[in-house]
């Protein structure tokens, strides 16, 4: 298969040219932001359509804020060089992509200078059909007031790698994690939905979890395609036992369902009915498919919205 080619500062460039400094804070204090974004494929249009690239962009200048550091693109520059990673790479299918921001200069406090690249990656979705097997992890989440999960940081990864890495060792596909409250907050790298008596639930933004866009757009279709409201509260560790449904959801997982938590079954153990109609649905939406909310897609190909 063809290897893509990096968006690095402006060029692109084949991967084995796309390097930082080994003693950059980048590399060295993961000193990086970053977002990952859809694309997707529509082969009746023959159009590739970014999914939510502005509310991407935009998160990632609220993570560099935060991380005191910026990069000298416009939103408009950053969204136009996602088009041309995609168009340059003459992509026609879906695909998947980090947009990274980093700080090259040395040293723990270096805010600059700073760079940015766009990596395409073909990625395959995660267990849409079957689902994740599960469990509870024993690593607490980090917490807004120590490394702030809002923060789309590389380094706030850490605490889900070694998460996702004990529930290998343990023999499940994916694991939750419990914030300093004990309630649940998300898993290492997707938020969580969990359905009880018909009604869908998610936890709160101030539940330690990243404010994901995949997440506030299927708080959106719920209401609009399924006539369903949200709730949007705390979650106990025990309502992942008793729920009838639970999916997680994210740019990379998009909708994936879970069958099990600590080998207790999600209902029948089977994908449930609102999680299979919510990813249909949001996957008709993210391809153009249907009309709703084609705001939220960026054509690469096309003409610029």
């Amino acid at each position: 298969m063809r290897e893509l080619k990096i968006w690095m500062n402006g060029r692109l460039v084949p991967q084995a040219e796309a390097v930082l400094p080994v003693n950059s804070a980048a590399v060295f204090y993961a000193t990086n932001v970053f977002e990952g974004i859809r694309a997707y494929w529509n082969p009746a249009d023959e159009e590739l359509y970014g999914f939510r690239l502005k509310e991407h962009v935009t998160r990632l200048r609220e993570s560099m804020k935060m991380m005191r550091f910026t990069v000298p693109y416009s939103d408009e520059d950053l969204q136009d060089a996602v088009r041309e990673v995609l168009r340059g790479n003459e992509l026609r299918e879906d695909i998947h992509m980090h947009l990274v921001a980093y700080v090259v200069g040395v040293g723990l406090d270096a805010t600059t200078p700073t760079g940015l690249y766009i990596n395409p990656r073909r990625r395959a979705r995660v267990a849409p059909e079957s689902g994740l097997r599960c469990c509870v992890s024993s690593w607490l989440r980090i917490a807004d007031s120590a490394m702030p999960p809002r923060l789309k940081c590389i380094a706030n990864y850490h605490n889900g790698r070694l998460a996702a890495l004990q529930a290998r060792a343990d023999g499940y596909d994916g694991t939750f994690l419990l914030n300093s409250r004990g309630k649940v907050s998300e898993t290492p790298g997707a938020t969580m939905f969990l359905v009880r008596t018909g009604r869908p639930i998610t936890p709160s933004i101030t539940s330690d979890i990243l404010e994901s866009i995949t997440r506030d757009s299927l708080i959106r279709l719920f209401a609009e395609a399924h006539g369903l409201t949200v709730e949007e509260r705390e979650v106990d560790r025990t309502e992942l036992y008793v729920a009838q449904e639970i999916f997680v959801c994210g740019s990379a997982f998009e909708v994936t369902p879970v069958v099990s938590v600590d080998r207790y079954s999600v209902g029948d153990g089977r994908v449930g009915p609102l999680t299979k109609a919510i990813q249909a649905t949001y996957l008709d939406v993210a391809r153009g498919q249907v009309g709703l909310h084609r705001e939220w897609l960026t054509p690469v190909y096309g003409a610029k919205q």
